[in-house]
């Protein structure tokens, strides 16, 4: 699912080079393939999950952490990619984004082993952190302020129609041929994309060039790093392991200094002093919540459909419909609701239900048809979405000064994918630590020798 802010982020980049409407065609039609990429992959991985574990022999930490190694090169390193394709020219970086991604997409598919799987999907990770924001500044830069608005809306009901088609189309890959032809889907679309971008997209920079905070994108990276490593991997080592215990002192020591590094740095990736507004940090920290809650929702609810409930990959792609299609058709009617009582209400009102949606899920046991199952919690779910995500991109752009929107927004953007990144790496310790208990208990009454009961 798109995060909050990726419409703002359209919003906020100055016009730099103007196309003629001709051009502007093939601009969105690189961006849109280009956002269908890492929009779809995100969706087919975790319908992919259950054939993935499979395949490898995976144990639930691994298969987390081909989810996670993605989400973890994103969140820290989108907002360094933003800059670059500021400073160095959008399209440069845009199509340097597209065809990492395409090369690790490959690598992906053809992944013999688990970390060979690991390492593409982090590699997959950097490629969508210039990828994204790439497709976003060059719709904002090569279109006026008249047909810019004409132009988000494109570029965002394409991606939606996309995002819905994803999941149902890699199930059916993944059910009819292998999980592999998820990842060699992305091919055929990355050769048309650079192809239309190499001919038709314009180059466009910023005028106001800042310096690359590097050094703040190392922190965070070693930062998150460690603290997912430590969370996910203390399941099966135990939290006393040497490595545990050293990532996790890493990754708390790496957030101490970027901290430190973004207070004294020149351009920091996240200038701190746009927390001083009681509405940016409040969206922020209702942002971290919501898509944490998302993040485990979109891992933990194929992994169910399918192991579980005895769902194919392509039905279990296919229940996820309803709620992208609900925050693609309300978005508008969600807009319009700050105009009429403001954002707060709605912001009250949204997560309240959506927190509905996501109890809901908690009701059906195994077996039942979907409709009257998962089919009533996947509606609620998105209507509560559906009126979170307007009013929230809206507050987080009145919270700031016009000239830090494009900040303001990527900050957001990026709390969003930082969110389901920790949330499913502390979601495994939750998991985990249940499931022992309870199996504990259970083979406790079950009559066996003890060596059987270890095993």
């Amino acid at each position: 699912m798109k995060t909050p802010c990726d419409e703002a982020v359209i919003q906020s980049h100055v016009v730099a080079v103007p196309c003629r409407q001709a051009r502007g065609v093939w601009v969105l039609v690189a961006t849109i393939l280009a956002s269908s990429m890492a929009f779809i992959d995100s969706t087919v991985v975790n319908v992919a999950l259950p054939a993935l574990q499979n395949s490898f022999g995976a144990s639930l930490v691994g298969v987390q952490w081909v989810v996670e190694s993605y989400g973890l090169t994103l969140a820290a390193l989108i907002l360094v990619g933003g800059s670059m394709g500021d400073s160095l020219g959008r399209r440069r970086m845009f199509l340097l984004g597209v065809a990492v991604f395409t090369l690790a997409s490959i690598g992906c598919g053809f992944a013999v082993r688990l970390e060979q799987l690991i390492a593409a999907r982090a590699l997959q990770g950097a490629g969508a952190a210039f990828l994204v924001p790439g497709s976003l500044a060059l719709i904002g830069a090569s279109f006026g302020e008249r047909e810019r608005g004409r132009a988000i809306g494109t570029w965002s009901g394409a991606t939606a129609i996309t995002m819905a088609i994803g999941p149902v189309l890699g199930g059916w890959l993944i059910e009819h041929l292998s999980w592999r032809w998820a990842f060699f889907l992305n091919v055929p679309l990355a050769a048309a994309v650079i192809a239309v971008s190499l001919l038709c997209v314009p180059e466009s920079r910023s005028r106001h060039r800042g310096q690359i905070d590097w050094l703040g994108a190392l922190a965070a990276t070693l930062s998150l790093t460690g603290l997912v490593f430590g969370f996910l991997e203390s399941a099966r080592l135990g939290w006393r392991h040497p490595l545990v215990v050293a990532a996790l002192i890493t990754g708390v020591a790496a957030a101490v200094g970027f901290l430190h590094t973004e207070r004294g740095a020149r351009s920091p990736m996240v200038p701190f002093e746009l927390f001083r507004s009681r509405a940016f940090s409040g969206a922020n920290l209702l942002t971290l919540f919501l898509y944490s809650a998302l993040g485990i929702f979109f891992f933990l609810l194929p992994l169910d459909l399918i192991q579980v409930q005895g769902y194919s990959a392509t039905a279990a792609g296919a229940a996820i419909l309803p709620l992208i299609l609900l925050v693609f058709l309300l978005s508008r009617w969600s807009g319009g609701l700050v105009a009429r009582y403001g954002a707060r209400l709605p912001l009250i009102v949204g997560p309240a239900i959506a927190a509905l949606g996501f109890l809901l899920f908690s009701v059906p046991s195994v077996g039942g048809s979907y409709g009257t199952t998962f089919f009533p919690a996947v509606v609620v779910l998105g209507l509560g979405m559906a009126v979170s995500v307007a009013p929230l991109t809206t507050v987080v752009m009145d919270a700031v000064d016009r000239d830090r929107v494009g900040t303001a927004s990527g900050i957001n953007n990026a709390v969003a994918r930082l969110a389901a990144v920790l949330a499913v790496a502390i979601l495994g310790v939750v998991m985990l630590a249940s499931f022992s208990d309870q199996l504990d208990r259970r083979l406790t009454a079950v009559p066996m020798p003890a060596h059987t009961r270890a095993e």
